[in-house]
């Protein structure tokens, strides 16, 4: 569907309407720190566990029933603390759209090479191979020789997964306040691109969520042609992730999605109010 190229610390991904999208890969500094951060944030999690547990058990009335408690009861705090350990990067990049907390502090996200929102299969299997990645622990060589290796700054569990890493740049398109701020001339919409069949129930959407795309919709031939698809491109990757639609690719485009999402939303809610 979509061509991706490389260049040094750019990745450029050619959109289904043949219009280049420049993202900024992830610079091992900053990847790095964002690791960091999230990598204290489950020890310190791991750490109040702990200690929870320890001052449960000796300062509460129930602290000999803990203490002499079955071993189901250690066994599910181990459990809980190895997923704390092993589930933590793919949950958080599945639930926040390619993000942990310490990826959203230092901007970077994790999408798909054809650009798109990673889904949960992504994240998975990215973060399964961390422990391989990171050897010898903690320092991550392998991820690092194999982020130098590769021309898209790819550790083994990105090539694997088909992902990589890019901060986020906002200033390649215009802020959504600018976009939004003057009011609507012409209320009436039109297609201009052809629609995207695709699989999925609009009606998980809010009114707040569809009334950014009629406003995108409305207002796009303002802008010119690149920082049109970046605002397609922004607007549409939270609602590809929470609707997660079946759609074939090689007639997918991010307008035509947007033009076909706002026709269904609009005509469904036209019968039911």
């Amino acid at each position: 569907m979509s061509a991706a190229l490389s260049t040094e610390e750019i990745l450029v991904i050619e959109t289904p309407e043949r219009v280049p999208l420049h993202f900024a890969l992830a610079s091992i500094g900053n990847r790095f720190l964002a690791c960091a951060v999230d990598h204290t944030i489950q020890v310190f999690s791991i750490a109040i566990i702990a200690i929870a547990f320890t001052l449960l058990a000796n300062y509460s009335s129930f602290g000999d029933q803990l203490s002499n408690a079955p071993k189901w009861v250690y066994a599910v705090l181990i459990v809980v603390i190895f997923l704390l350990m092993t589930s933590y990067f793919a949950f958080f990049e599945w639930l926040w759209n390619g993000q942990t907390p310490g990826k959203r502090w230092l901007k970077l996200r994790v999408i798909r090479e054809d650009g798109r929102p990673i889904t949960f299969f992504e994240a998975a299997v990215r973060n399964l191979l961390r422990d391989f990645d990171i050897m010898p622990a903690p320092f991550y060589s392998i991820g690092l020789i194999s982020v130098f290796a590769s021309s898209k700054d790819q550790r083994i569990g990105d090539m694997v997964a088909g992902t990589v890493v890019v901060r986020e740049r906002e200033e390649e398109a215009p802020a959504f306040s600018r976009v939004f701020a003057s009011p609507v001339s012409d209320p009436a919409l039109r297609r201009s691109y052809r629609a995207v069949d695709f699989v999925a129930n609009v009606n998980m959407l809010t009114e707040p969520e569809i009334e950014v795309v009629e406003a995108f919709l409305r207002r796009r031939w303002d802008l010119s042609d690149v920082p049109r698809q970046w605002m397609a491109w922004r607007v549409s990757m939270p609602l590809l992730f929470k609707l997660r639609p079946q759609y074939d690719p090689a007639t997918f485009s991010y307008e035509g999605f947007l033009e076909e999402l706002l026709h269904r939303y609009r005509e469904h809610h036209r019968f039911v109010d």
